[in-house]
């Protein structure tokens, strides 16, 4: 049974460990430009450093969840923020193209570790609100995703590679963070349990076995939608803006951090509509709702490239917390791993669609990538499969 009162201490903290953690990871793609001059590479070998991260990341993070579900691990929190510390580090003295591939391996890790985790905090003290608590959760990390450009475009790109290094810091200021969430998770009365006990849910499923594996198919299917894009953005957005429009790096990096920021304000935005009107609605137009503006957008002027991108980042990025919540209310007791899952597949969704808009980016052009991309949102039509499971 969830609190009667959220614990807003532990929702705040959560969010800005997040903003630390996606700040850092943010890193590695907004410093594609300096990687790709350095060390000359493709952009397909740009997509395969995305995939090494995103690969990691959505693999592990379903295991992490699954085990956490039985067995709760407080201070795997910390530990999977000092695997990102490990790979900032690494990243900054990196001398080859393999050795960037292991650093970012090591962040996604870290990543796979901690989201699982810390997302179960965050419905723990929610207190009931669990659109808003996970919303919260994920301004942060969109936070932090806003932030790691802009601090890239002012911080490495003038000071070069090694620079890396002072994120160091931010990453040991998170594990400080976390090592006290970590001791206020381990007492809280839902883990308090004989030692050696097993945590296995109880509650029962809304939905026969057929029909949850099909609304979490439907589910994933969006995510593919969503995160595909915003892969196309995140990974791209910069050398589509530097090779159509000509404009330089820095202004190509405040371009994608006034995209971010518009994450950041949708993302918060869903979880709260989400709470009021439920979440199909929020599904239904976080998805569609960005199709007319990604239809035209590989046709406009650079002034409406940034006003289209943000419309596009505001009502794509509100879906993401609506989606989590929903599948939670599916497989009631498995909140672990319905976040490692849905994180799991965010992440491996986004450097697969990476790995592959890159190939598609060298064989033909970036231009082309977002013209096919421009129809990804189409696929929010299958949310009409979804049946409605929440509480009234």
């Amino acid at each position: 049974m969830a609190s009667r009162d959220a614990n807003f201490a532990i929702l705040v903290s959560l969010c800005v460990c997040h903003l630390l953690n996606d700040t850092n990871q943010s890193l590695l793609s907004a410093i594609y430009p300096i990687l790709k001059d350095s060390y000359r590479l493709d952009f397909a070998q740009i997509g395969l450093i995305t995939l090494a991260f995103q690969f990691t990341a959505s693999m592990l993070q379903p295991v992490v969840g699954m085990v956490s579900d039985r067995r709760p691990q407080p201070f795997s929190l910390p530990v999977g923020m000092s695997c990102t510390l490990a790979g900032l580090l690494l990243l900054s003295v990196a001398s080859s193209f393999p050795v960037i591939l292991v650093a970012a391996a090591l962040v996604g890790i870290g990543s796979s570790i901690f989201h699982p985790e810390a997302s179960r905090v965050a419905r723990m003290a929610s207190g009931g609100r669990y659109g808003f608590a996970q919303s919260l959760f994920q301004v942060g990390g969109s936070s932090g995703s806003a932030i790691g450009p802009l601090l890239a475009a002012f911080v490495v790109v003038p000071h070069g590679q090694a620079s890396i290094a002072w994120f160091a810091l931010v990453a040991l200021l998170a594990i400080a963070l976390l090592t006290q969430i970590s001791f206020w998770y381990r007492r809280h009365p839902s883990i308090a349990q004989p030692r050696g006990g097993l945590h296995v849910p109880s509650a029962r499923a809304p939905l026969p076995r057929a029909k949850t594996a099909v609304a979490i198919a439907v589910l994933i299917a969006l995510l593919f939608s969503k995160n595909v894009y915003t892969a196309s953005l995140s990974s791209f957005y910069t050398f589509y803006l530097m090779q159509k429009f000509h404009v330089s790096v820095q202004n190509a990096q405040i371009h994608l951090f006034v995209f971010l920021a518009a994450l950041v304000a949708g993302t918060l935005a869903g979880g709260q509509i989400g709470d009021r009107f439920g979440r199909k609605p929020v599904i239904w137009f976080s998805i569609l709702g960005a199709l007319p503006f990604a239809l035209m957008l590989p046709s406009a002027t650079l002034f409406w490239t940034g006003v289209l991108s943000v419309l596009i980042g505001l009502i794509l990025s509100s879906a993401f917390s609506a989606i989590l919540v929903y599948a939670q209310d599916l497989l009631p007791g498995r909140v672990g791993m319905v976040a490692g899952i849905f994180y799991g597949f965010s992440f491996g969704l986004a450097g697969l669609g990476a790995a592959a808009l890159g190939q598609i980016a060298d064989l033909t052009s970036i231009d082309t990538v977002y013209r096919i991309c421009s129809f990804l949102p189409l696929i929010g039509l299958l949310t009409a499969f979804l049946p409605n499971v929440e509480r009234q």
